[in-house]
């Protein structure tokens, strides 16, 4: 363990007047509107705009300024002045682009009029709106149902999510793939099996009223800033937080509060976390494991000397099955075998504990460095595991908390996307649409690019993301995708996607969330479902960047209309005209997660749509928290070699998801570029690397494909050993589609198996 005292800060706090600097530098490159100011104001507040960057929850007691430097870029980053007008391809060939950067592509400015691609000029041509979804119509319905793909990223809301999967299923396919199965579906699929529900447990009063957080493998300080606001308020008032990341973040290590001006006077740091464990890529299972050991030690100390017990007994005894294995399993794992696979001392790990053992209220907070591996289910089996034993989970101030990263992507699942038909009220669609449902699971991501590359799968709708470049083994999916009869993308503006069109291909440009969507009615209020399960609505009010823009629902309701046989419960234009309707469908699906829908949707905080498990009612086979006995001590799904690398995928300050705001990733020192590997410093010389060294990675997972990503700047960085940072997106080049977690099938994005090379030649 290294004391947080003793890390160096050499990126200054997260924060503080680098946080509004980054703001300042994002509104002048991307020739905001100065309007935007207008609509950070209102941003994330109710009866306001609901960011549309992460997911992290919006407070009923809101503060003046309730939007984080990402959710700012975000929102400035789509409110450009720029416009990617069709005079734009009289310029620019498709293929011409392909050199392009991701940030160039975006930085041509917000699409305005929907488009089709001509093979024979290579460009993107005007089309009007009805040949649009003429033309789309024709092509859906040529094909077999089971061959087009209907994806979505987290972007668009309840309502347009809600009819995007009723489209899907009266087309008479399940393959409702979302951006989830590249992140949190490992949640979504490991809760569920443990505690009975696929989402996490804490709200806003469990924020309020924690004494502990403990954190693995998430980084609020660049994927959810306003996290830290509450986790400032939990250290004023003598709270411990506990990290477990590879990564030393520095929204982890101290904050200076934006919103307070003494503090940004006089540069006051709040220390975040109060011990910092650099945990090995893949270690997460037995560091867990090593926490669970020491309580259990103590606890057995006790029970033998008549002392307080630490376990709660009572808990474990109502309300899980599978402890006592647990702990004969714990109790018999030598601590040299935790050492070595989690990269940490026992003493450290015994402080953490001693930490957990002396908070009644514990929160454990995770990310994808928990779910993005090949058994990252049971990572959070074994967070699950850790918070049972002292009842953390169903209390106040205790539970399990995952981050999701995109505004909208669990709702999405909640309101019926979804590629497994056994989560969908299929006999409500039934009598609500007076059709018979598909019953046959759909493709998740993983199957949907499979299918690509061998040929399956003929069409993808893309309602909104960037899948091209967000998937593993990009060079084969970008080959893929072009092979495609129908390419039809959903967007805001000119992503990788778009440059590699199929026979059909259609570019669809939407309202963002920020602008009016004027229809029959009025001004339409969208809806958005937060990391807490708390639905909240959201009205623009900025002028559309071009008339021609249609809002992600109409466009939707378009396709569906053009496509599909008349059907008199099928009301698509009434939809378009009132999304007060599409919310009543919506409750009628699911009474018991939306009951009042309408009424209650600017609910200050949101209203919560419930959650059993926090509750302790454990919808699980057995009827209680599952604890789990873990295979092996870690999340990898490969051995040890000499010479290879367990590679972290990451995002840097610049960027969301796939958008690249721009080059400074200035918490990591990194300034100007994202072509660098970061390398333990002991790693570099064991390979005669100094800095500045060119370097190339290459894929060490054993399945006979060359994958490569070359260009690559040395920079030293304090990882544990073994372990390789660089950036997402770039190294999808370097991930099998393979390669995923068992249960969910979620991309093993944070421990890639790699090699490195300089001129040519393997290191060894």
């Amino acid at each position: 363990m290294t004391d947080i005292k003793d890390l160096p800060k050499k990126s200054g706090p997260s924060g503080g007047w680098g946080s509004m600097k980054g703001i300042k530098r994002i509104h002048a490159e991307s020739h905001a509107d100065p309007a935007a100011f207008d609509t950070l104001r209102r941003q994330n507040k109710p009866g306001g705009f609901m960011c549309s960057s992460c997911a992290f929850p919006k407070p009923a007691n809101y503060k003046p300024f309730e939007f984080c430097e990402n959710g700012a870029k975000a929102t400035l980053w789509e409110q450009t002045r720029d416009r990617c007008t069709p005079e734009f391809w009289e310029h620019h060939t498709v293929e011409s682009l392909k050199d392009w950067t991701d940030h160039e592509l975006e930085s041509t400015g917000r699409l305005t009029a929907p488009m089709r691609y001509d093979a024979a000029t290579d460009r993107y041509v005007e089309v009007t709106w009805d040949e649009a979804f003429q033309g789309i119509a024709a092509t859906l319905n040529r094909l077999p149902a089971d061959d087009v793909v209907f994806y979505s990223s987290g972007h668009a809301g309840l309502e347009a999510s809600y009819l995007y999967a009723l489209l899907a299923r009266l087309h008479g396919t399940n393959n409702l793939p979302q951006s989830s199965n590249m992140c949190h579906e490992t949640t979504s699929v490991g809760l569920k099996k443990v505690i009975g529900s696929p989402v996490g447990t804490v709200i806003w009063d469990d924020i309020d009223a924690t004494d502990c957080y403990f954190f693995f493998g998430q980084n609020p300080g660049t994927n959810s800033p306003r996290f830290l606001h509450w986790l400032k308020e939990l250290k004023d008032r003598g709270g411990k937080i506990v990290t477990f990341n590879p990564v030393r973040e520095q929204g982890l290590i101290s904050f200076v509060n934006p919103q307070s001006p003494v503090d940004m006077a006089t540069g006051r740091e709040t220390v975040i976390s109060d011990q910092y464990h650099q945990v090995r890529a893949g270690g997460d299972v037995a560091a867990i494991l090593g926490m669970c050991k020491a309580v259990i030690e103590v606890d057995d100390e006790a029970a033998r000397t008549g002392g307080e017990l630490v376990i709660d007994h009572d808990f474990i005894a109502e309300h899980t099955t599978g402890f006592d294995t647990f702990i004969d399993f714990a109790r018999r794992t030598h601590w040299s075998d935790i050492e070595h696979h989690s990269g940490l001392a026992e003493a450290d790990l015994r402080a953490a504990a001693a930490v957990y053992m002396e908070h009644d209220r514990v929160i454990g907070v995770y990310g994808m460095g928990l779910t993005q591996h090949a058994h990252g289910a049971l990572n959070i089996a074994m967070l699950v595991n850790f918070l049972c034993l002292r009842g953390n989970i169903g209390k106040t101030g205790a539970g399990v908390c995952p981050i999701r990263g995109h505004s909208n992507v669990q709702g999405q699942r909640t309101v019926g996307i979804a590629e497994k038909a056994g989560l969908v009220p299929m006999d409500k669609l039934r009598e609500l649409f007076g059709f018979e449902p598909p019953q046959e699971d759909g493709t998740h991501i993983v199957d949907a690019v499979e299918g690509l590359i061998d040929g399956r799968i003929k069409g993808f709708v893309s309602l909104g993301g960037n899948l091209a470049r967000a998937v593993p083994d990009q060079k084969r999916m970008e080959a893929a995708w072009a092979r495609q009869e129908l390419t039809v993308m959903i967007s805001t503006k000119l992503n990788r996607s778009h440059l590699f069109p199929g026979r059909d291909a259609y570019i669809l440009p939407c309202l963002s969330r920020a602008e009016i969507d004027e229809q029959a009615t009025g001004n339409q209020v969208i809806t958005v479902e937060d990391s807490f399960s708390h639905i909240h609505g959201s009205t623009g009010k900025r002028t559309p960047a071009s008339p021609k823009l249609k809002s992600e629902l109409e466009i939707v309701a378009r396709i569906g209309k053009a496509s599909l046989p008349p059907n008199p419960k099928v009301r698509w234009d009434d939809w378009i005209g009132d999304y007060g309707l599409v919310r009543d469908l919506i409750e009628a699906t699911y009474p018991d997660d939306f009951r009042d829908f309408n009424e209650r949707m600017f609910e200050p905080g949101g209203f919560w749509r419930g959650v059993p498990a926090r509750d302790r009612i454990w919808k699980t086979e057995s009827g209680k928290a599952e604890i789990t006995t873990p295979p092996q001590l870690t999340s990898l799904g490969y051995g040890e070699k000499d010479g290879r690398y367990r590679l972290i995928t990451m995002r840097s300050n610049d960027q969301f998801n796939t958008t690249i705001y721009g080059y400074s990733d200035r918490f990591r020192g990194i300034e100007g570029t994202r072509d660098v590997l970061l390398m333990n410093q002991m790693d570099m010389a064991e390979l005669n690397l100094i800095k500045g060294d060119k370097v190339a990675m290459v894929s060490d997972y054993d399945d006979g494909e060359d994958r490569r990503l070359g260009g690559l700047s040395v920079i030293p960085f304090d990882l544990p050993r073994g372990t390789v940072g660089s950036y997402y997106p770039e190294c999808n080049v370097l991930i099998a589609i393979s390669h995923h977690d068992e249960l969910s099938k979620t991309p093993a994005s944070k421990s890639v198996p790699v090699r490195i090379e300089r001129d040519g030649l393997a290191q060894s």
